[in-house]
């Protein structure tokens, strides 16, 4: 099924219309559709390369937007939100992401939201847990917009010859990002931040 969803995407890539597709594979991905948008704006941005910051800003918008519509699931109605976190196997979900954001905050969200983990998983978690809204908004434009402008500066620069290490570039960044996050939380408790028990991974 993944399978037939990734090829059906590809062929979006190439319609007269890939840019509307683009942008609501990008809304849908952020709250349940399970192929990331990537995978279409890495050919299009090949087959267009002048306009590849503009394809970039239609996926960060389109999947802001979408990580609202998650935030609001998991917000607003928490059964459907802790459904679809146990069918895509986190059922603990709410816990875990709770002791995590109780412990790191935001940064959770830059750190999950740049790797390929599934963004929905992390918009919908935010809504369940009560996660400040500005902050989420703020963080969503942060880390999304980097990964797909990053996407979009690779396939541009370098072309068809490195789309095969695309995702490993990113797994590379949110590595540094992640060093941060170590960093942060260090001076955390050198000034004073609260401890606890320890989260689940």
């Amino acid at each position: 099924m993944l399978r037939r969803l990734y090829d059906w995407v590809m062929g979006l890539a190439a319609s007269r219309h890939a840019p509307k597709s683009l942008f609501a594979i990008s809304f849908a991905e952020s709250s349940f559709f399970p192929i990331p948008p990537d995978v279409m704006l890495a050919p299009m941005v090949l087959a267009r390369p002048d306009l590849a910051w503009r394809y970039a800003a239609i996926c960060t918008l389109a999947s802001v937007l979408g990580g609202i519509l998650g935030y609001a699931i998991g917000f607003f109605l928490q059964d459907v939100g802790i459904w679809m976190m146990a069918a895509t196997g986190h059922s603990g979900g709410l816990a875990e992401f709770q002791c995590w954001y109780g412990k790191y905050g935001v940064w959770v969200i830059l750190a999950k939201g740049l790797t390929p983990i599934p963004y929905k998983l992390v918009t919908i978690a935010s809504g369940l847990a009560a996660f400040s809204f500005p902050m989420f908004i703020i963080a969503s434009v942060i880390t999304r917009g980097a990964r797909f402008f990053l996407v979009a500066w690779v396939v541009k620069k370098f072309g068809p010859a490195l789309l095969p290490v695309i995702e490993r570039r990113l797994a590379l960044f949110a590595g540094g990002l992640f060093l941060l996050l170590v960093l942060g939380l260090t001076a955390s408790h050198f000034l004073g931040g609260s401890s606890g028990g320890a989260c689940a991974v």
